[in-house]
């Protein structure tokens, strides 16, 4: 055979990527890497194939890629024992541009008009986001040799180039193992390619889960096996542990549930989620980055992507291969490729089915999850309208049905006070009541025993306390759930079940005499404070309460507004007077003298500011204190205050 040596020009494409590739800045040079290992491991798949059909071929000797960095030389080899070149395909696979994502590469800087001058692009980042294949090697190489033998045939060949525009083939005398070894002289600012640790850490980034062993000396590289593609019901609790904390680096840790997933139809995808069992965002450590892995066929994709899962379960980690997804894709067009909002609805639904059965199935479970992870969660009920019952079913709250548990609560156990859903809630409805009753504030000692809950105590009315301002958010964006309207109870726009009136009795109950009188007064003292001062119908043992006019927002969502909004003006809430309390009774004594008006103005300027106060909100505070003063100055000189 002759040994002469054969040149040929590259197709004119590909001297245009070779330019590209040769003089840019290498912000991705990396990639080149995980491409020569991609194209390995290919190789050895279509052996391996080959193999059990054709038994000619069999030689027993194991599949694997190599890694050989020689420092001292400045190269580093890529070698593997599969399938291999012939003449011929070295011709049409390393000269042309037809087997790589060259081609899309060089389409989105031409349609960006940047390919007549590419080294000067700021574009150039788009080289670390194509599979450029084999031709990555000449952002690592000035010089790229090729040495390979077809296991169809017994003589090897030598494919060599500087990236000029031109190659030469020549055939190899003596024996050439079949496979192929790719041998780059490395670029004087490459050194780090011969480093051992350098070549570990991007073997374990992109091509951890090749599924061929990738050795570097006598270690092999990727020993954490692609867990996600195999059955379920065959994937141990310690394989699983194991392959969280390879995901997490949290070392000693257990993910506190995983969700196993395999699908081929309508999307053929692999993947498996874990949720950790603590929220670090809790800790002040500021917000969890997005901790799934996009793969193609088991090789990365992109890290930490955010186009599979939503912002609200962004506390998950895992990996997410699908077969359908090519390898070339860019990070740039990741978010239109077509296939991804497919995925992610999938995800967000079994994600979503997955904690509704938990919560049925491992109470103690779901509630660990949602003591973490509840305030991310419920997010989403402003973001996903799609999936919005879903979350839905999955909030919790404290509330009256628990009251007697939550006064006697502190700190330290208040966790392990039961929660109601929702659903729990509507089970416990009364006959005829089509609203869903939350009181919020700062905090559930406060709630508790909040003036508002007293007609629903009275008329046996469950009440969810929101002391999570998150909460009121959620909710508001819910608005309603199974056709029953979210409503807080300091507004005027509660209704009460008819089943739960007071008894005729009750109803017929005198108001005192000169109730009208004290309206009057506390209308005149609060005249540019509240909307209106009139009688209370849901009050049975305080003097008053504050309630919002139709149309407003609670008391703490106007409160946590005024925090943030420099110009936000509260509106003026409606005060209610309850006729029977006992203080309100006396004052009505008192009205028969005249002499008394001020006092009793004093008196309603004062219950207003006790009214803000419990809902968390401050009154004019020097004002406040001076009324407060002239009280006690008042008690001092009288022992029985004011006679009538």
């Amino acid at each position: 055979m002759s040994q002469q040596q054969q040149e040929f020009t590259f197709q004119t494409e590909i001297k245009q990527l070779l330019h590209i590739l040769s003089h840019s800045l290498y912000q991705n040079r990396e990639i080149a890497l995980r491409e020569l290992i991609s194209n390995a491991s290919d190789s050895l798949n279509k052996l391996r194939h080959i193999q059990l059909s054709e038994e000619q071929f069999r030689d027993g000797a194991p599949l694997q890629i190599s890694l050989e960095p020689d420092k001292d030389a400045k190269i580093l080899v890529v070698r593997d024992n599969g399938i291999g070149l012939t003449h011929d395909e070295l011709v049409q696979n390393l000269g042309t541009i037809a087997h790589s994502g060259s081609k899309e590469f060089l389409k989105s800087l031409a349609a960006k008009g940047e390919a007549a001058d590419a080294t000067a692009s700021p574009e150039l980042s788009l080289i670390g986001q194509f599979g450029v294949g084999f031709y990555a090697a000449f952002m690592l190489a000035d010089r790229v040799e090729v040495v390979t033998r077809s296991y169809r045939e017994q003589t090897g060949w030598r494919w060599e180039s500087d990236g000029s525009g031109r190659f030469t083939i020549t055939a190899v005398e003596g024996d050439v193992p079949r496979g192929a070894q790719i041998r780059l002289h490395l670029k004087p600012e490459m050194d780090e390619f011969t480093d051992p640790n350098r070549l570990k850490f991007i073997v374990r980034k992109y091509s951890t889960f090749v599924p061929h062993p990738i050795k570097l000396d006598a270690d092999i590289l990727n020993e954490q096996k692609p867990i996600w593609v195999e059955p379920k019901n065959q994937v141990t609790e310690e394989q699983h542990t194991g392959f969280y904390q390879w995901l997490t680096h949290h070392a000693e840790e257990k993910p506190l549930w995983h969700l196993h997933l395999s699908s081929d139809s309508p999307i053929q995808f692999h993947s498996i989620l874990y949720c950790p069992p603590s929220n670090f965002e809790l800790l002040g450590f500021g917000q969890i980055e997005h901790g799934i892995n996009l793969c193609a066929k088991r090789i990365l994709v992109q890290d930490d992507c955010r186009d599979l899962l939503p912002d609200y379960l962004r506390f998950l980690y895992g990996v997410v291969d699908s077969a359908d997804l090519p390898l070339n894709v860019s990070r740039e067009t990741l978010q239109d490729h077509k296939l991804l909002p497919k995925l992610k609805k999938v995800l967000v639904k079994k994600v979503l089915d997955h904690l509704a059965s938990l919560a049925e199935e491992q109470p103690e479970t779901f509630k660990t999850f949602y003591q973490q992870f509840g305030p991310i969660l419920r997010t989403g009920l402003g973001m996903d309208f799609e999936n919005r019952e879903r979350i839905a079913k999955l909030m919790r709250f404290h509330s009256t049905h628990t009251r007697c548990q939550l006064v006697t609560a502190d700190a330290d156990n208040l966790a392990e006070i039961p929660t109601v859903s929702l659903d729990d809630y509507i089970k416990r409805s009364v006959e005829g009541q089509e609203q869903i009753y939350y009181l919020s504030g700062p905090d559930l000692d406060a709630l508790t025993r909040h003036p508002h809950l007293e007609a629903f105590r009275r008329r046996n009315l469950e009440v969810l306390f929101l002391h999570d301002p998150i909460d009121e958010f959620a909710l508001t964006q819910l608005r309603k759930y199974e056709n029953k309207t979210l409503i807080s109870i300091d507004s005027a726009e509660v209704e009460f079940p008819a089943s739960t009136n007071p008894s005729e009795e009750e109803a017929a109950k005198e108001k005192p005499k000169n109730f009208t009188r004290i309206i009057e007064l506390f209308r005149g003292a609060l005249d540019n404070k509240v909307s209106d001062v009139k009688e209370s119908s849901r009050l049975t043992e305080s003097p008053c309460c504050l309630v919002n006019p139709q149309g407003s927002m609670s008391n703490q969502l106007q409160k946590v507004l005024s925090h943030t909004m420099k110009d936000y003006e509260a509106p003026k809430r409606i005060m209610e007077v309850n006729p029977h309390a006992q203080l309100v009774t006396r004052l009505c004594e008192l009205s028969n003298n005249s002499d008394n008006d001020e006092f009793i103005r004093d008196c309603g300027r004062q219950l207003y500011a006790n009214a803000l106060i419990l809902d968390g909100l401050i009154p004019d505070v020097e004002e406040t204190t001076t009324r407060s003063m002239k009280f006690m100055e008042e008690l001092a000189r009288s022992k029985t205050a004011i006679v009538v």
